[in-house]
């Protein structure tokens, strides 16, 4: 019985291969191993301490409380502008689509300045909605609105392929069943883009865990009321409290790690349902 050893590669090939694990390392691996340490170096007790103030609890709690709000209402409306773009052909269809994707494009402050700019208490919609007691800016509702705006492409575009390539056949054959428009699309439809629906819905949560800039501007920095986790970071910062900013940073980069490998097993899945 012989042996058999790969054969020894190229040194093009070598250099091919270490480019890339290489500028993943310096990108993103030794940061994240930076930051880690820097957080541990008080040990854990004190890491736990940090989060358990009631000024940074109170910011995760509110920050994961929101994004899940934010989520459920991202899952509804993006998953119907999907089936609307798709199943659907209307004036301006094509503008509509782009408009889509410019949350991507614009600066996060920007963001936050339009919504001030529409329901500040010293706009038409502000004083509207002031006189039947409903406030938006530095408030909660702003920060969903906010999270909303920016979050709103992932669902959309993660639902928009799966609709296109869904194979009309299995509607019309329920529909020659007897069963409902409404019945078809719980039971034919729906389970085919459940995958991609969570797929979206992660994305959504974990940029909305980490979002800064349009909520500074909507919500504030008001500790135990609109303060969120990333806008706390920035002011531990600013109070000189680094291990505090650390800690929570640290919080954030878990929740995230948690959030990839549910995306990587919510693929996995799509593909083995596919198949």
């Amino acid at each position: 019985m012989s042996l058999s050893f790969p054969k020894k590669l190229k040194p093009s090939v070598l250099l091919l291969r270490a480019i890339p694990v290489g500028y993943i390392i310096l990108l993103i691996v030794l940061p994240v191993i930076a930051i880690t340490s820097e957080a541990l170096r008080g040990g854990l007790g004190n890491l736990f301490k940090q989060l358990s103030m009631p000024q940074a609890s109170h910011a995760l709690t509110l920050t994961f409380g929101i994004a899940l709000m934010m989520v459920i209402i991202n899952i509804v409306t993006g998953t119907a502008v999907a089936w609307v773009m798709v199943r659907y052909d209307f004036p301006l269809k094509g503008f509509m689509n782009a408009m889509i994707d410019v949350p991507f494009a614009i600066p996060t402050v920007v963001t936050g300045m339009m919504l001030v700019a529409l329901y500040g208490p010293n706009s038409t919609l502000g004083l509207i909605l002031g006189k039947y007691g409903i406030e938006v800016i530095f408030e909660k509702p702003g920060i969903i609105l906010a999270l909303l705006f920016v979050t709103f492409p992932f669902v959309v575009r993660a639902v928009q392929p799966v609709l296109m390539e869904l194979e009309p056949d299995m509607e019309e054959a329920a529909g020659t069943l007897g069963a409902s428009r409404v019945k078809t699309f719980f039971k034919v439809v729906l389970p085919v883009l459940i995958p991609s629906i969570l797929s979206g819905a992660a994305l959504s949560f974990s940029r909305a865990l980490g979002e800064f800039g349009s909520i500074v501007i909507v919500a504030g920095n008001i500790p135990m009321k609109t303060q969120v986790a990333a806008v706390y970071i920035y002011g531990e910062i600013e109070s000189s409290n680094v291990q505090g900013a650390l800690g929570m940073a640290v919080v954030l980069l878990l929740s995230s790690f948690l959030i990839l490998m549910v995306l990587n097993g919510l693929q996995r899945w799509s593909h083995r349902y596919e198949q």
